[in-house]
């Protein structure tokens, strides 16, 4: 098979996989440097989970203020945080702020004309920089609009299958087109992954969408590279009970109480969120239900619009007169791709991750509040830095189509899987078991029984076929393949939760409740031989 007219036309100097806030501080750092830029996302560019992201962005700007936020993550990181990214972060961060302004994010304002700043969980000062609680959503909205006038071009609705790689080196990727069904090659001489987390593998129990499948760290995977640390998944404290929609941790720094059904306060709200999270759970373990109280704040709907907005259309409630009902769910995942300090991905020469794809080991074992969005923008920026540097070592390689062909035959092959067992039923009871055996609070029984049942799934899924055979937009299809990763995704995530056995950061074993420093602080890494699944432990970063 040869490549079509429309294949070899898509070559570029630079090729961004995801549009989210770290995709799109890339492509619009890598259109200022003069490079030919593609971003190529599964969904439209504003539909990402940096929208999630409502509580703001933390800054510093002085070095006592610096010095403390280094601090702060560090601590927070429970050993596994890399001292010098977190450092060249965090000294970053005053940069990304005002980048940001430049751009048009309309953060808010105090009484002196300056950014308003608030606490967020585990912060020893106020730092967090926001724009009422919808500061993802304006940072994404400001991008994506200084994206479009920059002419940088975008191509939506395309899930990555694969990277394609020659010799060790990423020469582009495969992607099906969900508007069609083909599957196509885009090629690139540099590919940065920025396609989010996978904390949606917890169907039903999760603030993320149900696309949060972690593609990317399964592709790098299966095309040679390194991931690390997939046990570590951050439970948000308060998503609203009913739907598991996220109720910002911007509540609880603005003042806001966790009260149990007997009117009780029960915890700090303001420690950090695995702490917060279990004693939540331990709550509703006790057959108490738990609520946030915001209705003592002043000025809150002001504040909080979008909190309360939300409470109104899922809950059915108002927040400024009654209470919230919550619960923890899967939100953000510390694990990811491993990268080294240019967040280039180990094994794979000019291939880059950045986000919440990409373990660059800023948050560790538990991620502080305030850091996410900040993340994003100040290595958004390095990444494509980094990316187009690499340009320049690149040598030539002979293009073939190799990858392209088996990812053809791939899906030309889903078609005939027969359709005995359906995977959405699957999908949604392995989010149910997740939650509750390799959630929150974890144990050798309950990992292994999760385990066991993903390995099943896995040998089940070819007998887990389409019921729709359409091409166009057949979003069974997208889905079906989105649970293969997230079968893959898990598989690593248990192996490295069940293998971890103590008790660090949002990793807790009720059967290993102490840190053992001497023997895990160290990061789980995973990687395919032939095919086969293979994990190990390897030193903390000094």
């Amino acid at each position: 098979m040869t490549l079509s007219k429309k294949d070899k036309n898509m070559t570029h100097d630079v090729l961004i996989i995801g549009s989210g806030g770290a995709g799109l501080s890339a492509a619009l750092t890598a259109k200022e440097l003069g490079v030919s830029v593609i971003v190529v996302s599964k969904t439209m560019p504003t539909n990402a989970q940096t929208c999630m992201a409502q509580g703001g962005i933390n800054g510093s700007f002085t070095p006592s203020q610096i010095s403390s936020h280094i601090a702060d993550t560090l601590k927070s990181s429970h050993g596994l945080g890399d001292e010098k990214m977190i450092v060249q972060m965090c000294e970053e961060s005053s940069k990304a702020i005002e980048w940001l302004g430049s751009l048009g994010v309309p953060f808010s304002l105090d009484e002196q004309n300056q950014n308003a700043k608030r606490f967020m969980g585990g912060a020893s000062e106020k730092r967090t920089h926001y724009a009422e609680d919808y500061t993802g959503l304006k940072i994404l909205h400001s991008l994506y609009d200084n994206c479009l006038k920059n002419g940088i071009e975008f191509q939506s609705e395309k899930l990555l299958l694969n990277l394609i790689v020659h010799d060790g080196v990423v020469c582009g990727a495969i992607f099906i087109d969900i508007a069609t069904g083909s599957v196509e090659e885009i090629r690139a001489k540099s590919v940065i992954l920025a396609t989010g987390g996978y904390a949606g593998v917890y169907h039903g129990f999760t603030t993320n969408g149900s696309g949060s499948t972690g593609d990317a760290i399964a592709a790098v995977t299966r095309a040679g590279g390194v991931v690390s640390d997939l046990e570590f998944v951050q439970f948000h404290p308060t998503a609203l009970k009913n739907s598991s929609i996220l109720i910002s941790e911007a509540a609880r720094g603005e003042g806001g109480y966790l009260v149990n059904s007997d009117g009780e306060r029960f915890v700090d709200e303001l420690r950090p969120r695995d702490e917060v999270a279990r004693a939540i759970l331990a709550q509703i373990d006790a057959k108490k239900d738990v609520f946030l109280d915001i209705r003592h704040i002043p000025n809150i709907a002001k504040l909080l619009p979008q909190e309360i907005k939300l409470c109104k259309i899922h809950e059915g409630i108002d927040a400024t007169q009654e209470l919230i009902p919550i619960k923890p769910v899967a939100h953000y995942t510390m694990g990811g791709i491993e990268v080294n300090e240019n967040l280039e991905v180990s094994n794979i020469k000019n291939c880059f991750a950045v986000g919440e794809c990409s373990n660059s080991r800023v948050h560790g074992a538990n991620r502080l509040g305030g850091n996410s969005l900040l993340e994003i923008i100040a290595f958004g920026r390095l990444v494509a830095q980094n990316a187009i540097k690499a340009l320049a070592k690149r040598k030539p390689i002979v293009q073939n189509n190799e990858q392209l062909n088996h990812d053809r035959i791939f899906v030309r092959e889903i078609w005939n899987y027969t359709n005995q067992i359906n995977f959405y039923e699957k999908r949604e009871f392995l989010g149910k078991i997740l939650y509750h055996n390799a959630g929150i609070i974890r144990n050798d029984i309950g990992l292994k029984s999760v385990l066991s049942v993903v390995r099943q799934m896995q040998k089940e899924y070819p007998f887990m076929g389409l019921g729709d055979k359409s091409l166009e937009y057949n979003m069974n299809l997208i889905e079906f393949v989105e649970f293969g990763n997230t079968l893959e995704v898990v598989e690593m995530m248990l192996v490295g939760a069940l293998h971890r056995t103590e008790s660090r950061g949002s990793h807790y074993r009720e059967d290993f409740k102490e840190t053992r420093d001497d023997a895990f602080k160290a990061h789980s890494i995973f990687w395919k031989a032939d095919g086969v699944l293979c994990a190990d432990f390897k030193g903390a970063n000094k």
